[in-house]
């Protein structure tokens, strides 16, 4: 009863939910020995027509949260940056501590001029993505880009992936559900690249994850692409 009484007023609750995952991301860290990794943090969220029970059930908004406490470890700034698409795209503004308890609700479900529960088409947003980093924000620390979707991926993904291993950004891909992920699993074998800049692991149900479990897996191949990119010269 207390916990939901917070809830539903929205701040003690939510922020001892974000102190608990950032503790655990901590500590995640540590054992990876990642301690002192500064970069900055995105976040790709598919809003295709088969999400559309996950955003009613606050799965996003749980997922936004649970990469935000990334954020908070790893960005000067504490932000994450944060896409949708479908067909079409949409930059949102960053989310931080300060303003992401409804941020879902907020800036996603009740924003009318965000297209929402169409087909999904990776390559448009992928590219904003790149724009966002390497040419409007260009910027000596990595980006690390985590990217949810639900299967069904364009192969298109693939030469951007390509095209984009000399660039200081890692895609960690997270597959949720249980459609098809051919593309994406795929990711690791992907010939012509300069380093492997790309990370694809997949969940039936993303509730039923540990906050422990999850950032293992998030952050499993973005240290070895962190020592690689320094020894190829993309980061300094």
């Amino acid at each position: 009863p207390i916990i939901k009484q917070q809830k539903r007023e929205g701040g003690t609750y939510h922020m001892q939910a974000i102190l608990l995952k950032k503790n655990i991301v901590k500590v995640v860290l540590e054992k990876k020995k990642m301690q002192n990794v500064v970069a900055r943090v995105g976040l790709v969220l598919d809003i295709s027509g088969s999400m559309r029970t996950l955003y009613r059930d606050g799965i996003v908004q749980e997922a936004v949260e649970r990469i935000l406490a990334v954020a908070s470890q790893f960005d000067d700034n504490g932000e994450l940056d944060v896409w949708v698409y479908d067909n079409e795209f949409s930059r949102l503004p960053s989310v931080s501590e300060e303003d992401f308890a409804h941020y879902v609700d907020n800036n996603i479900l009740n924003n009318e001029t965000i297209h929402k529960f169409g087909r999904n088409d990776e390559p448009q947003v992928m590219k904003d993505v790149i724009r966002k980093y390497i040419k409007e924000e260009p910027a000596d620390e990595p980006v690390f880009l985590v990217f949810i979707n639900d299967g069904g991926c364009k192969s298109g993904i693939k030469k951007i992936i390509a095209k984009s291993s000399k660039m200081p950004i890692f895609w960690q891909f997270v597959g949720i559900g249980n459609s098809n992920f051919d593309v994406l699993k795929k990711l690791d074998t992907m010939e012509g690249r300069y380093v492997d800049n790309a990370n694809f692991f997949h969940f039936d149900n993303l509730a039923d994850v540990t906050d422990e479990e999850l950032y293992n897996q998030l952050l499993n191949e973005f240290p070895q692409w962190l020592e690689e990119a320094k020894e190829k010269g993309i980061l300094r």
